[in-house]
Formats: structure tokens, sequence, C-alpha cells
């Protein structure tokens, strides 16, 4: 498949350019020749050195990440800007990058993912950016969950790296109404709140997301990262699997435990 062709098809399904001002993280093709062709696809949450090494070792002409190089721009391409970016050049490796259109995607993305592991009902997008939403929000069946079942269900679908999913448990004793933003979503308490949720499942905390919850009475499950943030990539990797063009895939599997 030529290059473009599966940076254009990548971009249209993932809505790349409504997240344009929205998203720090410059989405899309992050490195890569204006011509190429694309046998293998290597995918990875993270594009980092052992990522991009992975890549190359697998013979991947792609690496997909959600969490990519570019954040608002390079100043300098030294240190590990450079260690990162060099094996791409050297190996020939282009860099397709998609953040917050992935985390918003309602079918594909990270918040889908994890609300597909609770088994959410009637879901609608929740977690406003703009005009665009960076997550979803939904009910568990049969009444719902305990906030220990609600953890333990988490603990046993996500990668957490063997580490806890740790909880604030101000919420209801069974939880019914759950709101999903996945990495650093604890900015979305007061939202949770208003849009009538009992809980609010993310990857990883802020020290006034305690208070602000206890206040609220909203538990909150922090169940990493990483872990919650794999739905998004492994999604893809099925997605473009199936195109007609029959490309190699490959899963790079990097846990952090954070």
């Amino acid at each position: 498949m030529d290059l473009t062709e599966f940076v254009d098809r990548l971009d249209a399904e993932l809505r790349t350019d409504a997240y344009a001002d929205l998203d720090a993280s410059a989405n899309g093709l992050q490195v890569g020749p204006r011509e190429g062709s694309v046998d293998h696809v290597a995918f990875a949450v993270d594009g980092v050195l052992e990522t991009v090494e992975r890549a190359a070792d697998a013979g991947a002409d792609v690496l997909v990440v959600h969490h990519g190089l570019s954040w608002g721009g390079f100043d300098r391409v030294t240190g590990r800007t450079y260690d990162r970016l060099a094996p791409l050049f050297d190996h020939g490796v282009a860099l397709y990058v998609s953040h917050l259109p992935l985390d918003g995607h309602q079918e594909l993305g990270n918040a889908a993912g994890v609300a597909d592991v609770l088994g959410l009902e009637e879901r609608t997008p929740f977690g406003e950016l703009g005009p665009e939403y960076v997550g979803q929000r939904g009910h568990l069946p049969d009444g719902g969950l305990t906030a220990e079942r609600l953890a333990d269900r988490l603990e046993t679908a996500l990668d957490t790296g063997g580490e806890p999913v740790d909880v604030l448990p101000f919420g209801p004793d069974r939880i019914e109404s759950v709101a999903v933003v996945t990495g650093s979503g604890t900015d979305y308490v007061d939202e949770a709140v208003a849009a009538g949720a009992d809980a609010l499942v993310t990857g990883e905390g802020k020290g006034k997301a305690y208070h602000e919850a206890k206040e609220a009475g909203l538990s909150v499950f922090l169940a990493g990262h990483y872990a919650t943030e794999t739905f998004g990539v492994r999604a893809l990797e099925r997605l473009v699997g199936e195109w007609e063009a029959g490309l190699e895939t490959t899963y790079l599997d990097v846990p952090t435990g954070l």
C-alpha cells in the first residue's frame, strides 16, 4: 500500500483534522517521506526508543502510536529526541500518531475499549473538549457493581503491569453510571458529577482529585495511564489487518505499570 493512502485512510477514520486545534500532539504522519510503501505496520502505545527499535527489528515500514514525539514542535533535535528519531531515519520507519482523536473515537478509541471491558450500555460521548469529546459514558447492566467488583474487573482485563487499580471510593455503594476518560482524566470529575455518573474511570490522578471526588460523592478508579490506553492502538491493528491490502501487523507491548 502507498504510504499516502495509508495515512489518508487512518486520518479519515480517526477524524484527525477535527482535533487539529485542540491537541498539543501533532497527529497524523509525524515522521516519514513524501512517498513510500507500506507492507508491515507496528503498533504501540508510546513512541519511545524501545518501541522504535523493536519496530525496526520487526521490519515494520510504519510505527503507529498513541503518544508521539512532537508536542508543539521541536526546538532542537538533540538528546532524547535525537535518540528516538535517529532509528526511524536509519531504518526507514515512518511514525504515525493519533492522540486525542484515538481517545475520542466512539468505536475504536481507548475509552470505548474500557467501556467494552465494563460492558457499559446506553453509551454517549463524554469528556467535552471544545466541540469534540475524549471519552464515553454509559450504564452497568444488572443493577451495577460495587466499587470492589468494578476494580477487580479492571484489574483482570487491563495490562496494569501487576499494579493494583487505585480507588477513591466516595460514590454510592453500587455503581451504575460510569464515565470514562483514559490516561490523565481527573480534570473531568466535575463533568462526571454533572452528568450524573457514580464513578469516573481513568488512568492516573492529580492530587486535587481526592477532595473534589470526596466532596462530590464520586468514586474514581485509577487503572494506569498505559493500561487504559492500549485499546485504541490494538483496535487500529485489527482495523488495518482487515484492509484488503493484506498488510502484516505487529503489536509491541511495553507496559509501564504507571
